[in-house]
C-alpha cells in the first residue's frame, strides 16, 4: 500500500469508518504500532532526551497540520507517545493510517 504519497480527507466529506477486515490489512505496512480495541493506533518513541523528544513533536506537528489530522500526543521527558482516531466516526479510517505512515518517515 501507497500511503506515503496520499493525502488525509477531511472527515466531514468522507473517511469511513474502518472494520476488523480494512485494520488488519492496513496495520500489516505499519511498523510497532498497536491497534487498541479496533478504534486507535497507538506507538511509543524513544530519545536521547527531551530536546529530542520536542523537536520530533514540532515535526508531528507541522505534519499534522499539513494533513488536517491531528493525532493526539503525550510527552515523557525521552519518551513520545502517539495516538491516532478519526474522532468524527470514533473509530479508524485511512486518514489515521496515512498519519502514522508519515510519523514514522520523520525518523527514516
Amino acid at each position: 500500500m501507497d500511503l506515503i504519497n496520499k493525502k488525509c480527507i477531511p472527515c466531514e466529506v468522507g473517511g469511513l469508518l474502518f472494520g476488523q477486515k480494512e485494520i488488519e490489512v492496513f496495520s500489516r505496512d505499519l511498523k510497532d504500532w498497536e491497534v487498541v480495541d479496533n478504534k486507535k493506533i497507538k506507538k511509543t518513541f524513544n530519545f536521547k532526551d527531551f530536546k529530542e523528544s520536542m523537536s520530533f513533536v514540532n515535526k508531528v506537528a507541522e505534519l499534522a497540520e499539513s494533513e488536517g489530522h491531528h493525532p493526539d500526543i503525550y510527552i515523557y521527558y525521552d519518551k513520545v507517545g502517539i495516538e491516532l482516531s478519526t474522532h468524527e466516526v470514533k473509530g479508524l479510517t485511512e486518514n489515521d493510517f496515512i498519519v502514522a505512515t508519515k510519523i514514522d518517515r520523520i525518523l527514516g
